[in-house]
């Protein structure tokens, strides 16, 4: 595409170069820039795209986009286009949205957003609608999934991808077949406009918890993000049983539809639910609304209910030795706290094993160390992803709020070691939660991301266990 169609419905001032190059793609990443691509400047958190304009030009750029005035401009040759825009992460979903054809026009996207149950309502959702013959696609979380097999995983394992390659994804999925598409919507992707020119048929706001308070700089501010999904969907749907999201759909001017514990659609509905925990029928009371926006009556619904599963690290269940060993993704006080009262019911004793990630919300470290303590028989304390934070200060912040609780804690910074110790000492009966990580792969130290997977180290301890028995 000539960038002089490109650019000709978006606001722009031409500083430098040709409207006329040639485009064949875009980037906010120099390292992925090819010849014939526009690198667009972007200022993040941590990293500013105007550092890295050199090397996008050695990779073959042919046209930059600013969004700044202030920018030393001197070093680019005056055959590169440069354009000033007033918002950079707009225009790169602008942008990406045109130059794959607008592919999510031929699509239906539902996009659930919330502090927790994402992965598992999209991939419910996307279970019913399969069910029902269509042709699906779920991009999350856990990876790219299309009528229940995995397609891709997300590049460095972003809940909602960049603009610049969902829409080519889109269109991928548009020319594969796919009717439906089921988005993952963080709070970081709604307020860096990832999702900005994608059409969506239904918006979900499950729940607000505290996990990314200090990633948005506070409360408010985070909130403002999840309300961004509002203006972008046709229709939303709401959980009225979390007070925050109750409160922010009657702010909005057209009236939200609602899902509770006992409710679909503002009506008393009762669900054969067959899935373990009370968050989990709440997730599927909240898929249930999806397809009932969509026109399917509460009867057509019903049968498809029995057969939902959950997705990969949500309560992943191993047994041997009379051991029933969870594997779960719970890394929010909330989230640990239901898991842990779901598995509470079972009256057994439970032996938690978790940690707190690094650059995360630290107050919620303490109220995590609390609710194990709270719920657990036996807590083992270890690290997370503790990224460039040192591990033994967040196991210190996280013992913080065990103070007061008479349950045996044990401390254990390797995680493999951890999870062993804890599959060592549970008895015939008992029941292991492996907290924090769920389906992950990886395990981020410093700045090594290093090959980590809880469900196959719960794996291993197990057969070790097997083993030992063995010889004794």
């Amino acid at each position: 595409m000539l960038l002089s169609e490109l650019i000709k419905d978006w606001p722009c001032t031409v500083l430098q170069g040709s409207i006329r190059q040639t485009i064949r793609g875009l980037s906010e990443s120099s390292a992925r820039i090819e010849k014939g691509y526009i690198f667009v400047v972007r200022k993040g958190r941590r990293l500013d795209g105007a550092e890295y304009m050199e090397e996008a030009l050695e990779n073959g750029a042919n046209t930059i986009i600013i969004d700044r005035t202030n920018l030393d401009l001197s070093r680019i040759p005056t055959d590169v286009t440069v354009l000033v825009v007033p918002d950079s992460s707009l225009f790169i979903s602008y942008a990406s949205a045109k130059l794959s054809g607008y592919p999510g026009e031929e699509l239906t996207i539902i996009a659930v957003t919330g502090t927790n149950g994402k992965t598992t309502v999209s991939h419910f959702i996307g279970q019913m609608l399969q069910t029902v013959g269509k042709s699906v696609a779920i991009i999350g979380t856990t990876g790219i999934y299309v009528n229940g097999k995995l397609y891709k995983t997300i590049e460095d394992s972003l809940t909602t991808m960049p603009a610049e390659t969902l829409h080519p994804l889109l269109r991928e999925c548009a020319e594969r077949g796919v009717t439906h598409v089921i988005l993952e919507a963080s709070s970081l992707g709604l307020e860096g406009n990832r999702l900005a020119h994608c059409p969506i048929a239904i918006g979900i706001l499950l729940n607000i918890g505290v996990d990314h308070y200090e990633e948005h700089g506070g409360k408010e501010s985070y909130i403002r993000a999840k309300k961004r999904l509002f203006t972008l969907s046709k229709k939303m749907i709401v959980n009225e049983d979390d007070l925050l999201c109750f409160e922010i759909g009657k702010e909005m001017t057209v009236p939200p539809i609602y899902f509770g514990q006992n409710h679909i659609n503002g009506e008393q509905q009762t669900l054969e639910i067959r899935i373990a925990g009370k968050h989990n029928e709440i997730n599927a009371r909240a898929a249930c609304c999806a397809l009932n926006a969509l026109g399917y009556t509460i009867d057509e619904i019903q049968p498809l209910v029995s057969s939902l599963c959950l997705p990969a690290g949500r309560m992943q269940k191993q047994s041997q030795h009379g051991i029933d060993v969870y594997v779960d993704y719970a890394h929010t006080p909330d989230a640990l706290q239901v898991v842990l009262a779901a598995l509470h019911d079972e009256e057994k004793n439970i032996l938690t094993v978790f940690g707190c990630g690094g650059e995360r919300d630290r107050d919620k470290r303490p109220q995590m160390g609390a609710i194990a303590a709270q719920y657990s028989s036996h807590v083992i304390v270890t690290s997370d992803n503790p990224r460039s934070e040192e591990p033994a200060q967040i196991i210190l912040d996280i013992l913080c709020g065990t103070t007061g609780f008479s349950t045996p804690i044990d401390v254990f910074i390797n995680r493999k070691y951890a999870i062993r110790y804890a599959i060592r000492k549970a008895q015939y009966g008992d029941i292991v939660l492996v907290a924090g990580k769920g389906h992950e792969q990886t395990q981020q130290i410093g700045n090594d991301i290093l090959p980590f997977s809880d469900v196959e180290e719960v794996k291993h301890a197990l057969n070790e266990r097997n083993s030992d028995n063995d010889y004794s």
